[in-house]
């Protein structure tokens, strides 16, 4: 029995929790001890970093956090990264507070902004601490959901900014997924924030399973024995499965030596290696085995797409009669305010025939409505595979009993990566349904290439480290200027994550600083000629090799300055000769691009195949050849049109001129340097060393090793300070263009700045001085809403298989006042490199006419008519561009500007992007 003064120590804690225990009451589980230890926390008024498992409950937490504070009269801000989230979230915090009392604010959506409960995305909260709004005065505290995403390179210094700016009363609690870093990043929350309570869980609450699919069947990992959750750091896998996977790779093998089983193939050709299952076999196994419902990851929307289809066309049918009428019922009300000239630009009915089948895509090509429909079916039950992208992972609250994942690679934009450990923890974290499922599976399907062992290292390894990406922007530093001062706005940096893991970081370069030291000594000595001083000799063939190396590059540079000038002039109807790689010989232009910011031609090849001509592409070089006649009306997506001016060109073969054969030169400043130096090489006695070329060997290692030492303290000089560094390169590119005047704590923001201080964008600076030069003064609204998505649009490359359309030709009012845009973003950029700041995005015109054809006031289908522009994509280029045109009417220096902008808000805010 425990003593009087136990039973009143118990006592006074639950009177303290009270609300905690009456939280837990009004859930239909129990928390979990990392639950319950982060509530605690809350409840006694600290600030909380939780790190957990995808699907643990971690947002358990932060919904316990907003109680506290509406409970004791404080206002809370619920952040999240997407706008899906946010309203994820803001739907069912509604639920328990009542409309009255919840908002939304989303950049482009404000609800009941005054409430009690707000829900934003990050980026809202950062612009209101910049704007000193009244409103956080009365702030008790602030969810950072997914807070990891600090780590993103375009967006991460966002929550850095929220995190260092809040004030102190505010308490802050931060919901990461499992980061192996979580202490480093826990003691950086102390020390900018006081006292932070880190809680840390790896207990999955539902446990994962890994499983490989292949054509003989479902496997497990593992090997018998080994614990899924605790594979330990190199588990044994599953025996038979890699006795299928030896002989797929002996059999592949013997296939490409010629010396395999040559089994009889069709047309004469040798068999190929196997391939992935068809996607309707998964499915049928997946159903068979009981795995779903589940998540298919692929890695493409196209793929995404491909994938429903592929299911759909083979007859597969995944729900009953009563499922089928109440999907066609919930699709049927949520998409009834829709424009019904919408419709059909986005598919509906083939749309809706995939979900009534209980198969779905889930991608950011697809509008947002259709987006939350199949997540709201999905959580239901009522669909039963869903064929998803990555982005799908960022938290949005759609579990399934299985994850799927196609390949264990994926393209990043540039070229095919394997998955890191981190990227597949978070996206099978999907995998098992708490409070339905008592295990979760991860299935990975067989593709070629596949290697059990290095999926076996993956699932095994659970290391997903938090690297800050934050850099101060303009217009973070013309903000911290105008409100702290050049001073402390620098100490205010300094306490960035960005540079606590840079002043981390020192400690180890220093010491392989020194260990190099010591490596040169050695080196040294190794080299030591009775001729003479070897490292003098060794010197002159070091600079030498440099020489030949920068001569041979600026011929490269020269051929690329040459052949990009070269594609910007082409004509339609040119003919040119491609002087090497895959695509070599004669290719007809017939959609001419003279885009300043990189021309890529299509043309039509002799074998009557259709591409871009991209100056990376061309590491030959190209030469006009001649001309012929291109039809007025050809359409090179069409295969015979192509082929009949395939032949066209074949035949006017006879009449072409041949290629010139040219030499490129290196400056002749280069060449005699060149040829000093040899003459001072076969002059120097260590020349005739018989040990010549062993003491080059030991040189050669000192040379390595000298430069890696300057490398790492390089890194450690850059590292020390580096973040103040980069504001002060951003302060003196702003003194010089007059957004700020004077020097040191003289600093201040000039009338022109005060404006940059309310726009957000990466192009910040860009725009306002757009704005100030009166670039933008003649645009009428649709001309203006088309112009501010050049600096914010980010080519996808497979949107870009179309020269972009200006409306009005290049030389009409849009087409100048973009040419004029880009000047003045090419102005800013040389400022940035003279100073080595990071490039700024270029401007890119690729959806500056779907934007203007929208904001006119024409529909879905007309504006994405010859456009290879998702609707999904439109509708979020359509908001950002609002978002912005916001901007530009608080910021725009005259009233017609202002107000054209909130007339081209209007016009744009209609239809399916205002739904």
């Amino acid at each position: 029995m425990s003593s009087p003064a136990e039973r009143f120590a118990a006592a006074k804690a639950r009177s303290r929790h009270r609300d905690l225990t009456d939280f837990e009451a009004s859930l239909a589980f129990p928390l979990d001890d990392f639950q319950r230890e982060a509530c605690q926390a809350v409840a006694e008024g600290h600030s909380v970093l939780v790190a957990a498992p995808t699907g643990a409950g971690k947002t358990i937490v932060g919904e316990f956090a907003v109680r506290h504070a509406y409970e004791r009269g404080e206002k809370s801000f619920y952040t999240t990264p997407i706008k899906a989230l946010s309203n994820q979230k803001f739907t069912e915090l509604r639920r328990v507070y009542g409309d009255a009392n919840v908002g939304l604010l989303t950049g482009d959506t404000s609800i009941n902004s005054e409430a009690q409960v707000v829900v934003m995305t990050t980026e809202v909260l950062r612009n209101m601490i910049y704007a000193d709004s009244r409103t956080l005065d009365t702030l008790g505290v602030v969810v950072l959901d997914e807070v990891h995403y600090l780590a993103d390179r375009y967006r991460g210094s966002v929550w850095e900014e929220v995190i260092v700016h809040l004030a102190a009363r505010t308490a802050i609690v931060s919901l990461s997924a499992t980061v192996s870093n979580a202490e480093e990043f826990g003691a950086w929350l102390t020390e900018v924030r006081g006292d932070t309570r880190v809680i840390v869980s790896e207990r999955r609450p539902v446990p994962l399973w890994p499983h490989v699919l292949m054509r003989e069947g479902i496997f497990d990992l593992y090997a018998p024995g080994v614990d899924p959750l605790a594979p330990g750091p190199n588990p044994r896998l599953n025996p038979e499965l890699e006795a299928i996977s030896k002989r797929m790779r002996h059999e592949e093998q013997g296939y490409r030596s010629g010396r395999g089983p040559q089994r009889p193939s069709r047309g004469g050709r040798r068999p190929q290696g196997r391939r992935a299952p068809p996607r309707f076999a998964v499915v049928d196994v997946m159903d068979r085995n009981g795995l779903l419902p589940a998540i298919v990851f692929v890695f493409s929307r196209a793929g995404c797409q491909d994938a429903v289809d592929q299911v759909r066309s083979a007859g597969i049918a995944l729900t009953t009669d009563e499922e089928r009428a109440e999907i066609a019922r919930i699709v049927d009300e949520r998409c009834e305010g829709l424009p019904a000239e919408d419709l059909g630009a986005l598919n509906y009915l083939h749309w809706r025939d995939h979900l009534e089948a209980g198969v779905a895509a889930h991608h950011a090509g697809m509008i947002p409505l259709f987006k939350e429909v199949v997540e709201e079916l999905f959580a239901a039950g009522l669909i039963k595979v869903v064929y998803a992208t990555e982005t799908l992972a960022l938290g949005v609250n759609m579990p399934a009993r299985s994850v799927v994942l196609e390949k264990l690679t994926k393209w990043n934009g540039e070229s095919h990566q394997d998955l890191t450990a981190g990227e597949y923890t978070q996206l099978t974290g999907r995998a098992g349904r708490r409070g339905i499922d008592i295990e979760g599976h991860a299935v990975v399907v067989e593709h070629p290439g596949f290697d059990a062992a290095q999926l076996g290292r993956l699932a095994s390894k659970r290391t997903y480290p938090l690297i800050s990406s934050f850099q101060p922007s303009y217009n973070m530093t013309i903000n911290l200027v105008g409100q702290s001062g050049v001073q402390q706005a620098r100490e205010l940096l300094e306490l960035s994550f960005a540079q606590y893991q840079a002043d981390q970081s020192v400690v180890g370069k220093a010491r392989k600083a020194r260990e190099l030291d010591q490596a040169l000594e050695g080196l040294r000595e190794a080299t030591e000629c009775d001729k003479g001083d070897f490292m003098e000799y060794a010197a002159l063939r070091e600079r030498l090799n440099r020489l030949q190396k920068g001569a041979s590059k600026a011929v490269g540079r020269r051929r690329r300055e040459a052949t990009a000038e070269m594609l910007a002039g082409l004509q339609r109807g040119d003919v040119v000769r491609i002087g090497g790689g895959k695509r070599v010989g004669l290719v007809a232009v017939v959609r001419p691009d003279d885009d300043p910011a990189g021309p890529r031609p299509t043309v039509v090849s002799t074998l009557g195949r259709s591409f871009r001509l991209a100056v990376a592409d061309l590491h030959h070089g190209i030469e006009p050849v001649g001309r012929v006649r291109v039809p007025a009306k050809l359409d090179d997506r069409d295969p015979r049109q192509r082929k009949e001016l395939a032949q066209v060109i074949e035949a006017a073969k006879s009449s072409f001129e041949v290629p010139s054969k040219r030499r490129e030169r290196a400056q002749s400043g280069d060449e005699a340097q060149i040829v000093q130096l040899r003459k001072e090489m076969q002059s120097h006695p260590c020349h005739s060393c018989p040990d010549r070329e062993q003491h080059a060997r030991w040189a050669e290692r000192h040379f390595r090793a000298k430069r890696d030492r300057d490398r790492v303290v390089g890194e450690i000089s850059r590292a020390t300070g580096s973040i103040a560094r980069v504001f002060d390169k951003r302060c003196d590119v702003l003194r010089e263009l007059g957004y700020l005047e004077g020097e040191g704590e003289q600093t201040t923001v000039t009338p022109a700045g005060t404006s940059l201080r309310t726009l957000y964008s990466e192009n910040d600076l860009v725009m306002a001085e757009c704005l100030r030069s009166g670039a933008w003064n003649q645009l009428h609204p649709a001309a203006l809403a088309a112009t501010v998505s050049s600096l914010l649009y980010r080519g996808r490359r497979e949107d870009e298989t179309r020269s972009p359309r200006i409306p009005g030709g290049s030389r009409g009012i849009l087409g100048h006042v973009l040419a004029d845009t880009q000047r003045i973003w090419s102005v800013i950029d040389s400022l940035q490199t003279e100073r080595g700041l990071p490039e700024l995005p270029p401007p890119h015109w690729g959806i500056v006419g779907p934007i203007h054809g929208w904001a006119q006031g024409k529909g879905l289908d007309q504006v994405l008519q010859d456009t290879d522009i998702a609707p999904g994509d439109m509708v979020r280029w359509c908001k950002q561009v609002i978002d912005v045109l916001d901007q530009v009417a608080q910021s725009a220096p005259t009233d017609v500007l202002r107000g054209r902008a909130r007339t081209a808000i209007d016009a744009m805010r209609r239809g399916v992007v205002a739904y």
